[in-house]
Formats: structure tokens, C-alpha cells, sequence
């Protein structure tokens, strides 16, 4: 068998799957998040720490047998979430930054001020903005008394928390990354897959403290005894994103995937091909296997699943989100209403950080049916966003053959998949197997020690549960895009975007 530890921003879960990639087990842990100030976002690490060591020492007790069936274990994680700890007590010295918070928002400023960005772009497909590590490294050092010098000195070790976990899972034998989680940090360059020398002065972050990048499927050390019974290896490492996408078999350029969670984050294969977005979409590695780099377009919503909790703990419109379906399904046709949910500003290809929601089309007959439907479909308007974005960055996609894998909470609503699929004009697939990120971690495991197909049949073996075709008129998929996109120009904070 093979432990997939899927460690995320509000809940740690451990999820046995059998050798065939079926699942036997899983078992999942909440912890807190903290907020020491406004835009402030931290974890405590030790709370990740145990909530990981819970979850999987109840997998393993509850299977039976112990931990003696489990061949390798596979980490994914929540990614740009930033943790320092001193390397001889593997104790941190600080709270973790958390990839949501804002402080370093003044810093990223300045750097862009100084005309940086487009050569931190270029080295790294990313923005600068708050989201990634580098800056987060920096807040750390300068935060903790005498941090700046130990690091200098080699007694500091920085890691997302992929790293932490492995440094801890192995006893502090192992300092290591995967490329997908280095790629998300604004210190690797994606063109060579290492650490940048000028990228590490721009940010004025010490080598010292940065792990080795391995390859996403590989031996990244073995478990200390004293966790599981026995010495487990750990062979397959991705963020989050990048581990779904992998889930969902998109080993092919073109192929694309999109997760529903609280946002959507979708990812585009690219191949061997970095490709520099005219979008303001974020151009990443997708893994790294055997040494060589796959990767990635990706475009990030804000609010998609959110939306639904806005209209059941906001609006009292309904009781379970699973209701939003046929809720929308009874909305009055002849209204057309649009929600534009900027409720913390546009993610991409807008980028408006300043915009706020707003809703167009209201009449006096407007009521919660409408409103639910118009917070569904805002969710497929920005997906299909994304994906005409990420298309026209990347002609060589097939724009005629549109294909789309889902999953996450909201790609269980088949109301909302269909209209996802009219608006996207392309086919809409959402997998048997619902776990994807998890499966994405379990198979780089199982794939380094060769229990695991070959991508190509994994691929080949993958399958959906429910596919979704386009059946809305050309005509009536234009009108409505038009509609969205004029309410979108009447919510950006600068008229002229």
C-alpha cells in the first residue's frame, strides 16, 4: 500500500491507497489558523506537525497489519507557506507564514518600484507579490532577533512544508524540496530548476538556508523508526496543485485541470516548453521526473466555492451548499443576473486587488434562485477566463478542443459542471476517483519504486465518472460572455484595465 499525506492550509489528511490506487483508508485532522494582525495569516508549526503524525498514525492502526503493507509514502502540500527552524533542534523560530498573508505587500512594492519584475518573471514565471516565499523568508529573518546571522552561519534551514515534514519525518536526516514546491518560491530559476545567485540577492535570502530540489518521484529518505514502527521511504513529493494535476492524468501538453475548493486554481500542461504569459497567469513547473521539467500555465480565482458559503452563512438562502444546484436549476430563465464575486478583490487575468463584488441585472422578481444561479455561473465565467487566457499565452493549445478535468467540492454539482461546459464550449470530465491530489502524491511514490505505472498507462487507466458536452447555442454562450464581461468593467477599480 502507499500513504498519501496531503497536508493543507486548514486540515491535514492521511490517505491509504491500495497498490492499484484504490483507496483503503482516510482520516483527516483540522487545526487553526492565526491572525496576528490584518492581512496577518500564520499556522503554528507544531500543530501541522502533530495533526500530520495523527492522521497517519490512525490510517495505519485502523487498516491493520501496522505499518509493515506500506511501500512508500508520497507528500503533497499546501504550497509558498513559509517555515524557518534551527537545524540542530529542528525547532522553529518563528510561526509559519501562511501562503494568504499580506505583509510583505509594502516589500513587493518597492521591488517593483525598482523595475525588477520583469526579470524576476522571466528567471520565474511569477508575479512579485506576497503570495510566494522569498519575501516571507525575509519577514522571518528580520522578525527574530540574531535569525540573520545564524542563517549566514548554516544553523537555519528555511523549507515550504513539504520540506518540514520531511526534515521531521526523517529525523533531521534530510533537507530536501521537490521542483514543483521550489518553483513557487521566487528563488528558483524555472529555466534550470535550481536556486538563482541573483535571484537569492535580490531577495537578500542566505544559500545556506535552502533545501536540495530533487526530481517530484524519488527517494527523499526514510521515516525514523520511532513514528511508524518502521523505516518508511518517502519517494514522491508535489505541491498541491501541481499533485492534482497529476491525479488527474495530464501528462499531455494542452491538457488541463481545474479544482474547486474555496478558489480554483486551474493548471495547463505545457510540456517542455516555460512559457512566458502576456496575461498576468503564472507559468510554474508541473513536476519533474528523471530529471527532466514538465510545465505549466496556472490561473487562480479567488472566490468559487466561497461564493456558495456567501449565499448559505451570508444570505441564509440555503441550508447546504449541495442545495445550490437545484436552487439554480429553478431560477426564472428569463432574468439575467450577474454576481461578480470580487469579495477580496480579482485574481487572474484581471489582478484587481482593489474591486469589489457587485451584482448587475437585478429586478423587482429577482430572488434567492436567481442570485444562487448567477453565484454558480460566476464561478464558470472566470473559469472560462482562465482558460481563454491561458489559450491565447499558448496558441499551441487546441482551441476547438477544449477538455477540462474538475474536481474539488464544487464538481460534484452536475448543474454546474453543464454550464461550465456551455461556457467553456468544451467537454467537462470529473474523475472516478475524487481524491486527486492525494492519488497525484500516491502515484510519484508508487511510480519512484515501480509499483506504479508508467505515466502513459496511468493515463490510459484513468477515468471519469461523468462527462459533461456543451448543448448551449453558440449564439447564447456570445450574449451571455458579453454580459459577464460588461459587469466585470463596471466592478475593476480602474475603469481602464
Amino acid at each position: 500500500m502507499l500513504l498519501a499525506i496531503d497536508q493543507g492550509t486548514t486540515s491535514s489528511r492521511a490517505i491509504l491507497f491500495r497498490n492499484d490506487l484504490t483507496i483503503e483508508r482516510v482520516k483527516q485532522s483540522e487545526f487553526p489558523q492565526y491572525f496576528p494582525r490584518s492581512g496577518w495569516v500564520e499556522h503554528d508549526p507544531e500543530e501541522i506537525w502533530q495533526s500530520v503524525l495523527k492522521v497517519c498514525r490512525g490510517v495505519i492502526e485502523e487498516a491493520g497489519g501496522g505499518a509493515t503493507a506500506i511501500e512508500a509514502i508520497g507528500i503533497t502540500n499546501q504550497r509558498e507557506t513559509t517555515l524557518i527552524w534551527d537545524r540542530l533542534t529542528g525547532e522553529p523560530i518563528h510561526s509559519a507564514i501562511i501562503w494568504q498573508d499580506r505583509r510583505t505587500a509594502d516589500h513587493c512594492a518597492t521591488l517593483r518600484q525598482q523595475g525588477i519584475e520583469d526579470l524576476v518573471a522571466d528567471k520565474t514565471g511569477l508575479l512579485l507579490d506576497p503570495y510566494f516565499s522569498a519575501t516571507k523568508i525575509g519577514a522571518i529573518l528580520d522578525a527574530v532577533p540574531g535569525a540573520r546571522d545564524r542563517a549566514l552561519r548554516g544553523e537555519l534551514a528555511f523549507g515550504t512544508v513539504d520540506s518540514f515534514l520531511i526534515w521531521r519525518l526523517t529525523g533531521g536526516r534530510v533537507h530536501a524540496t521537490d521542483a514543483t514546491n521550489a518553483s513557487r518560491t521566487l528563488l528558483c530559476n524555472l529555466h534550470t530548476g535550481q536556486w538563482d545567485d541573483e535571484l537569492l540577492e535580490i531577495f537578500d535570502v542566505p544559500r545556506a538556508l535552502l533545501p536540495e530540489i530533487r526530481d517530484s518521484a524519488g527517494l527523499f529518505g526514510e521515516t525514523d523508526p520511532c513514528f511508524f514502527g518502521r523505516a518508511i521511504p518517502i519517494c514522491g513529493v508535489a505541491g498541491d496543485q501541481q499533485a492534482a494535476a497529476i491525479g488527474q492524468a495530464c501528462f499531455k501538453p494542452g491538457m488541463l485541470k481545474a479544482t474547486f475548493g474555496t478558489g480554483c486554481f486551474a493548471l495547463m500542461n505545457t510540456g517542455s516548453q516555460a512559457v512566458r504569459s502576456r496575461n498576468r497567469l503564472l507559468s510554474t513547473i508541473a513536476y519533474q521526473l528523471k530529471g527532466q521539467r514538465t510545465y505549466a500555465l496556472e490561473g487562480s480565482i479567488f472566490i468559487a466555492g466561497a461564493a456558495v458559503q456567501w449565499l448559505r452563512d451570508g444570505l441564509h438562502f440555503l441550508t447546504d451548499a449541495s442545495a445550490s444546484g437545484a436552487m439554480a436549476e429553478k431560477a426564472d430563465p428569463t432574468q439575467r443576473v450577474y454576481l461578480v464575486p470580487a469579495f477580496v478583490g480579482l485574481g487572474a487575468p484581471y489582478w484587481d486587488p482593489d474591486a469589489r463584488g457587485a451584482m448587475f441585472g437585478l429586478t423587482r422578481n429577482t430572488g434567492p434562485n436567481e442570485i444562487t444561479r448567477a453565484a454558480l455561473e460566476a464561478v464558470c465565467f472566470q473559469t472560462n477566463d482562465l482558460i481563454t487566457a491561458m489559450q491565447a499565452d499558448w496558441p499551441e493549445a487546441e482551441r476547438d478542443k477544449r477538455v477540462i478535468r474538475v474536481d474539488g467540492g464544487m464538481a460534484a454539482s452536475g448543474w454546474t459542471m453543464q454550464r461550465l461546459a456551455d461556457l467553456v464550449h468544451g467537454h467537462v470530465e470529473r474523475p472516478g476517483v475524487t481524491e486527486t491530489t492525494a492519488l497525484g502524491a500516491a502515484w510519484l511514490a508508487g511510480h519512484a519504486i515501480g509499483i506504479c505505472p508508467s505515466p502513459d498507462v496511468f493515463a490510459a487507466s484513468w477515468q471519469a465518472e461523468k462527462s459533461f458536452a456543451p448543448i448551449q447555442s453558440n449564439a447564447e454562450r456570445d450574449k451571455d460572455i458579453a454580459g459577464w464581461n460588461d459587469a466585470v468593467s463596471r466592478t475593476l477599480s480602474t475603469p481602464s484595465r
